[in-house]
């Protein structure tokens, strides 16, 4: 039986659409976790206490060093059941490709890619645990949740069945500075997983001086950065002095004013020197999600880390860098 294939890209669009918002909310519960400090809920992994689902109050837990927190617990587990329904989603779209590859305009690599993304960030999330949190591989994980939603977005405008969002003539200069803001947002985010792993959102207390009306405080860049520190050491609630986490806080400001500026510019020249419709409509889109994201920036400081502003921040992160991969896909072919 021959196959249809604009009725396959419309099956599959929305299959990918499902797996996009499924990703999306991943990420905000992954923050949500790991701002609550319920990464360490359950010990071990994949199960919680040796079982699949969190014992109740009243049962008997596995003797370990932390005390057993029901509520921590749940919220951990949670995560790993949406995280595992994800990787069945991406399975699925896997071998859905596969099965078609035949077929004109399937893409067949990148959910390969994305199958095996998925896979490390499950290792990630497995030595999350069993490392006891290490910033190093906490933020290797929230980096690897923000590529597969990158991924899964590009493969969304790849299968869409109606070609709605049209390639546009664009200069070569802008292609390059949409890259340039791309890596600079991509390093942002990830000192914002250095900052939020070191527990140094509040590094800083004041703004926009650090604290104590000093601009410049006293702070150990060198202990700041160090990436591995060993095994054994659980690194809940952190482990650097005061002088360590404001050197990450203010690090991290230092990178949100240079993202703030480098999109700023990437936003003026998609909406004042570019002619087409769909990069001003982009452009708008732009500084309105950079304005909201530097204001829950502001109010996670003043506001002495909210949760429910810090989990949008990083949903902020995640909108800011689909619109450049949107960019990226709009403005990828001219010469």
């Amino acid at each position: 039986m021959r196959k249809d294939p604009a009725l396959l890209f419309r099956v599959q669009y929305r299959l990918v659409l499902m797996t996009c918002l499924l990703a999306f909310c991943v990420i905000l519960l992954g923050a949500y976790v790991r701002l609550s400090d319920a990464g360490l809920g359950c010990p071990d992994w994949p199960g919680c206490y040796g079982q699949l689902i969190v014992p109740s109050e009243s049962a008997e837990v596995v003797s370990t060093d932390q005390a057993f927190d029901q509520s921590k617990a749940w919220k951990e587990m949670i995560h790993r059941y949406m995280a595992g329904t994800l990787g069945l989603f991406i399975l699925l779209l896997a071998i859905l490709a596969w099965t078609n590859r035949a077929i004109a305009r399937q893409p067949v690599i990148l959910p390969g890619v994305l199958l095996l993304l998925v896979i490390f960030q499950a290792l990630l999330g497995m030595w999350t645990v069993t490392l006891l949190v290490k910033p190093a591989i906490v933020t290797a994980h929230l980096l690897g949740g923000f590529a597969t939603l990158a991924l899964l977005w590009l493969l969304l405008l790849r299968v869409r069945p109606i070609d709605h969002l049209h390639t546009v003539e664009t200069s070569r200069s802008l292609r390059r500075w949409i890259y340039f803001s791309l890596f600079i947002l991509l390093m942002q985010i990830t000192l914002g997983g250095w900052t939020s792993s070191n527990y140094a959102a509040l590094g800083c207390t004041d703004f926009p001086t650090c604290y104590a009306g000093q601009w410049w405080p006293d702070m150990d860049f060198k202990e700041a950065f160090v990436i591995w520190r060993g095994l054994g050491i659980n690194y809940e609630f952190g482990v650097l002095e005061t002088e360590a986490r404001t050197a990450i806080h203010v690090t991290h400001r230092v990178g949100a004013l240079i993202t703030l500026i480098t999109l700023g510019i990437l936003t003026y020249w998609l909406i004042r020197k570019s002619s087409a419709r769909s990069l001003q409509s982009i452009g708008y889109l732009l500084t309105l999600i950079l304005i909201l994201q530097i204001g829950l920036g502001i109010t996670n400081v003043v506001g002495h880390l909210p949760l429910n502003v810090a989990v949008a921040h990083n949903g902020g992160a995640a909108i800011l860098l689909l619109i450049l991969v949107t960019l990226i896909w709009v403005s990828r072919q001219r010469e």
